[in-house]
């Protein structure tokens, strides 16, 4: 297993982990100058993000700090009550990968959506077995056109907590499923994105990993899992303030061939977002170095 030790060249920052800083929201343009000042070489922006900086702009930003990204966040939400939404849908998606292009991504993180409405408090449908089959169908177009342009598609399994209204997929074994079924030859267009808030605690994680290997896994998400959680969408933990065995998760990823960034993604209401964005990121650079 790689030792992060002694410097944090493998740490990537998801930029949802500093978006408020002291209950406030920053602009991209501002977190991007904040972890250059750091030495941080990679970040995950939010589609949401880039729009309100300029897609050009933090292009340009980007290649000028010489930082990477380790991912683009997000596609998906593929499922809709009618055929208008299902096109509307597959619109967006190509807009997500065509923008993960301009910025060098090395994949678009697809959240996949579920029961169309739910997360306005209303679904459209509760038939959870046709969202399932319009999210197989909406990778499947999608991937078409990914392929064109070469930008590969990371399936996001999330907690089961959020089947509903986030994402119909909840497992790292559903995902793969979709994967083997759409890309037989592994071809590295299709994979996962493993974010160990949703997965850690699946009793065929490290089986499923190991199955994943380096052409599935795509991107890997870390952060930690608090007791209590205070907040199932949004007390995510500090790498080290929970209950996660991060160090032996990592090792199941390399073992599997992983050897990408590991991207810190804290969504945080109550605590990470209330403070500083320059201790936030201190923190991370410590932890990623310690806990990670």
């Amino acid at each position: 297993m790689r030792d992060f030790s002694q410097d944090h060249n493998w740490l990537s920052i998801n930029t949802a982990t500093v978006r408020k800083q002291g209950g406030t929201e920053v602009p991209l343009d501002r977190i991007i100058d904040q972890c250059a000042e750091r030495g941080i070489r990679a970040i995950s922006p939010w589609r949401d993000q880039v729009a309100a900086v300029g897609l050009d702009k933090v292009a340009k930003q980007l290649k000028a700090h010489d930082i990477a990204l380790s991912g683009y966040c997000r596609g998906g939400f593929f499922p809709a009550a009618d055929a208008a939404g299902l096109k509307a849908a597959l619109d967006d998606n190509r807009r997500a990968i065509d923008e993960a292009k301009t910025l060098n991504a090395p994949c678009v993180v697809l959240v996949v959506g579920a029961l169309p409405g739910a997360l306005e408090g209303k679904a459209a449908y509760t038939d959870l077995a046709r969202a399932r089959n319009e999210v197989r169908d909406g990778i499947a177009a999608s991937l078409d056109y990914a392929r064109e342009v070469g930008m590969p598609l990371a399936i996001e399994p999330l907690h089961p907590m959020q089947a509903a209204d986030r994402a119909c997929i909840n497992t790292l074994e559903h995902a793969l499923d979709i994967c083997d079924e759409l890309d037989v030859g592994k071809s590295g267009m299709l994979g996962v994105a493993l974010d160990i808030y949703h997965v850690w605690w699946d009793p065929k994680l490290q089986q499923q990993i190991a199955r994943a290997g380096k052409e599935r896994l795509l991107a890997y998400h870390v952060c930690d899992w608090l007791t209590p959680t205070r907040d199932l969408l949004s007390d995510r933990g500090m790498m080290g303030d929970g209950v996660v065995e991060l160090k032996k998760i990592r090792g199941w990823v390399e073992d599997a061939g992983f050897a990408g960034f590991s991207e810190v993604e804290i969504f945080s209401t109550l605590d990470w977002w209330q403070r500083p964005g320059a201790e936030t990121l201190d923190v991370c650079i410590a932890r990623h170095r310690s806990a990670v």
